[in-house]
């Protein structure tokens, strides 16, 4: 099939009422399980790279990436969608734009709300022209191990929302309800009722970011009341970490090379299974 706008795989979810999970991948073994579980459950998916994971470890590279999803894509007959994650460097945005990239994410939430405004629609300008779809963030998303999710004065308002996304021109908004990067200290709590009050100030598509270790019965109430695209990241890679790390220790000294090549094969059976449970979330 190719790769899909993001843009129309959220308004799948938005019609379906429910949300299109993405994933934040570093490697083929990620990227392939996604897909190939995506393709047998036939639903939609994002595939994502978060920044860092570019320049900060060297995981990838941007053109690397985008070409190794679209050949991934190309391969199944569900939409598959190739977005960058947070960025607030306009030159690395339209750096990723040029390598290939169909969806970027701006995160100005850190700036003043002028200040964001402003940027966030400069680069859906340029975007646009390009036909790249764009996301932004309003209020913060921060942190769950400085229990970030739990301070309202950094949570989205509805007003606001409604004024960004009508002066931006983004095509979705990921909003702070209660959500936080990383792994929780305690069970969060969304904001729901901030949330039907958000979705019925923008018609924009809505965004979820830390999604590791909310509970299911959250994550499925908020994806009828305005979620289109809900984020993974952290227990992705833990499960990632942790499938190589059983595979090292079950073979721990064996000296055989072939070792190395069959442990993608392993790892990639251990996130499939993950990935069959995890999407079922959606109801694309």
């Amino acid at each position: 099939m190719g790769l899909e706008r993001v843009s129309k795989i959220l308004k799948i979810a938005d019609e379906a009422n429910t949300s299109v999970i993405a994933f934040n991948c570093i490697n083929y073994d990620m990227a392939y399980s996604v897909v190939t579980v995506a393709e047998e459950v036939k639903k939609p998916v994002v595939i994502m790279l978060y920044p860092e994971h570019n320049y900060g470890f060297n995981n990838t590279d941007l053109r690397g990436f985008a070409e190794m999803v679209k050949s991934l894509a190309s391969k199944v007959t569900v939409p598959i969608g190739l977005h960058l994650d947070h960025s607030s460097d306009f030159n690395y945005i339209m750096n990723a734009i040029k390598e290939g990239f169909t969806s970027v994410m701006f995160d100005g939430s850190m700036l003043p709300l002028e200040e964001n405004i402003r940027l966030s629609k400069k680069v859906v300008e340029v975007a646009h022209t390009f036909g790249v779809d764009v996301e932004a963030e309003l209020g913060r998303v921060g942190f769950a191990a400085d229990s970030d999710e739990e301070n309202p004065d950094m949570y989205t308002r509805p007003e606001v929302a409604a004024e960004f996304c009508r002066k931006t021109g983004v095509d979705s908004v990921a909003v702070a309800i209660g959500s936080a990067h990383g792994v929780y200290l305690e069970v969060p709590k969304l904001d729901l009722e901030r949330l039907e009050e958000i979705n019925k100030a923008t018609e924009k598509p809505l965004v979820l970011h830390g999604g590791s270790g909310i509970p299911n019965n959250q994550l499925e109430a908020a994806f009828t009341k305005g979620i289109n695209k809900f984020n993974v990241g952290t227990e992705f890679f833990q499960l990632y970490y942790d499938s190589v790390f059983e595979y090292m220790k079950a073979h721990e000294g064996e000296k055989n090379v072939n070792l190395l090549f069959e442990m993608s094969n392993y790892v990639q059976n251990r996130l499939m299974d993950y990935l069959r449970e995890k999407m079922k979330l959606s109801k694309c």
